[in-house]
């Protein structure tokens, strides 16, 4: 089996993290969301992964290289998309890679709690059934389903209809962005014709599956599942990661400071005169003074924090924090400077760019 992994989108939601940095490398617990997903893959035994990429492409290449950091069989081949024409048409320009081979799509601004490893076991016992299925979609039960592609399914649980984002919606079971094909999808994209909007809709290539009487089999997801495309969910699933994590201190922490529940100090890290309330990760190399950093924070390597107050936040590699009385649910950009110049403000909410210098008064 393979995987086809969906990194080209151009993250407008997260402007202007991503004006310089494709949506999918945006640190989440200081790893990349992309990362996670790739892991993913490779603990489910996959390990040709193809990479779909857009105007990033030349950034996802120097991050994830040849694949060999996430296991020494592991093979990345980007596949290149000049523009965004839909799922299905992914699926379409990676046809060479795939070949005839059964392959899992992900959506690489993806994250999800449980792992990818009962999912593609579950399609692989399925497909020695006297009818396999030549498909499987992940749903999840939502509050909202016409935010979504929802799917309807039979007494059986397989699908028997999706629908886009419908005004009434005949279910709540919306589709998460992961999903399992054999062969037989290449020939629905062949078939299916651009929507409304211009693309080739993944959700169309599926139905043609279904009105040609293959199986589209399903499975239901029991843990959380975050798109990580806007900030408050991007911060979210920071807090959830974070809410996994063991403490580890590798760093040096001085007999000022005081590191209070799971707190990840990686090496080189400096923490001098100053309060960690976890769940909390500091990157390498990353000095922490006379500052109290609180819960659900994740800083990165390189970083600088000095006279300050951070929780609920993500502040990106190389980046200063400087006498900030509270910064809180703030997205930092690599190599940011925040710092205040006269007066205190009682809190700050920031989504910063990189390279970018900001002073509050």
């Amino acid at each position: 089996m393979k995987a086809l992994i969906l990194a080209g989108g151009a993250g407008t939601r997260l402007r202007p993290i991503t004006h310089t940095r494709a949506k999918q490398l945006v640190p989440v617990a200081n790893t990349p969301i992309l990362f996670r997903g790739i892991e993913a893959m490779v603990e489910a035994g996959i390990t040709e992964i193809g990479v779909v990429v857009g105007d990033t492409r030349a950034e996802m290449r120097a991050a994830i290289g040849d694949g060999s950091q996430f296991g020494s069989d592991v093979e990345v081949t980007y596949i290149e998309q000049d523009a965004p024409l839909g799922l299905a048409h992914c699926v379409s320009i990676a046809r060479d890679f795939l070949g005839d081979d059964d392959f899992v799509m992900y959506l690489g601004d993806n994250m999800l709690e449980q792992g990818l490893v009962a999912f593609v076991d579950a399609f692989a016992a399925a497909r020695s059934a006297p009818r396999p299925p030549s498909a499987q979609i992940l749903l999840k039960q939502v509050k909202d389903p016409q935010r979504f592609g929802i799917a309807v399914l039979d007494d059986h649980g397989h699908a028997i209809q999706l629908v886009e984002k419908p005004e009434v919606p005949p279910s709540n079971y919306a589709l998460v962005g992961v999903y399992l094909f054999d062969k037989s999808i290449h020939e629905a994209v062949a078939a299916i014709e651009p929507s409304a909007r211009g693309e080739l809709e993944i959700t169309d290539a599926i139905q043609w599956l279904i009105d040609h009487d293959l199986k589209v089999r399903t499975e239901i997801l029991t843990g959380w599942w975050i798109d990580t495309g806007k900030l408050t969910p991007l911060l979210e699933a920071n807090r959830l990661i974070l809410e996994t994590i063991e403490t580890r201190v590798d760093g040096a922490v001085d007999g000022a400071s005081f590191l209070d529940g799971r707190v990840i100090v990686e090496a080189g890290a400096e923490i001098v005169n100053s309060t960690i309330r976890g769940p909390v990760a500091i990157g390498a190399r990353t000095r922490i003074v006379d500052s109290f950093v609180g819960p659900f924070s994740a800083i990165g390597a390189d970083c600088e924090v000095v006279h300050s107050e951070i929780e609920h936040s993500v502040v990106m590699d190389g980046s200063k924090i400087i006498e900030i009385p509270r910064l809180e649910d703030s997205l930092i950009g690599s190599d940011a400077i925040v710092s205040r110049s006269k007066r205190k403000p009682r809190a700050v909410r920031l989504m910063v760019g990189d390279h970018c210098r900001i002073d509050i008064e």
